[in-house]
């Protein structure tokens, strides 16, 4: 997953995009004496990266492109990482002619008559019903997860630039209430670049997943 950042001056929007042209941006910021404080967030969970300003601008596009692992080391963006060692582990046999396998395991399950009943009746059987309930269950969860994190992500972007904002309190109450409307009301007199970040990352929070961080202009 290639990586998109957010750059701010304090409240001022100054840069988004890849890490080559933001790095570009904050070189041209700290060249010209920004007195602001430059925050640079990382879009895919509001992180704030951390940058030298002494390096170029080839030097600081390579930092802020790497990406951290979940256990905090680097690794390539690519995704694929370290191969070395990857010789030494066993791999599946090529697989003769038959029937595939399913991965399916069987296992005893314990339920009432009465489920057993239902379950009779379902189109497929009870193995087709039970997978497609668990299925279904799946899904409903990774939706309260995507939510939740999309929460914490927009509410760690509001600690950092938005604590000391009119409405503030009232926004992050709205956030996690699941209230966009009045979310969007108690923003609605930050300085654009907060506001509009702020509630692209709070899109997927409100379950609007195609309008999360669609791009938009740095300020002039």
């Amino acid at each position: 997953m290639t990586k998109q950042c957010t750059v701010f001056a304090g409240t001022r929007l100054i840069a988004r995009g890849l890490p080559a042209a933001v790095a570009e941006r904050v070189k041209q910021a700290v060249a010209r004496g920004e007195a602001a404080t430059i925050l640079i967030f990382d879009d895919r969970d509001a992180r704030t990266l951390r940058f030298d300003p002494r390096l170029s601008i080839e030097q600081l596009a390579a930092q802020l492109a790497v990406v951290e692992g979940a256990d905090g080391n680097p690794s390539n963006a690519s995704g694929l990482g370290n191969t070395a060692g990857l010789a030494g582990l066993a791999v599946d046999p090529p697989r003769g002619r038959g029937r595939p396998k399913l991965g399916v395991v069987a296992r005893e399950v314990t339920l009432l008559p009465r489920h057993w009943d239902w379950l009779a009746m379902q189109p497929g059987g009870a193995s087709v019903t039970l997978r497609r309930l668990v299925d279904g269950a799946r899904e409903v969860e990774n939706a309260k997860e995507r939510v939740k994190a999309a929460q914490e992500t927009v509410h760690r972007f509001m600690l950092a630039l938005a604590l000391e904002l009119p409405g503030y309190e009232d926004a992050l109450r709205a956030l996690y209430a699941g209230e966009r409307e009045r979310f969007d009301a108690a923003n609605a007199e930050w300085p654009h670049g907060v506001r509009d970040y702020a509630r692209e990352l709070a899109a997927a929070a409100f379950g609007d997943d195609e309008l999360a961080m669609s791009p938009r202009p740095a300020d002039a």
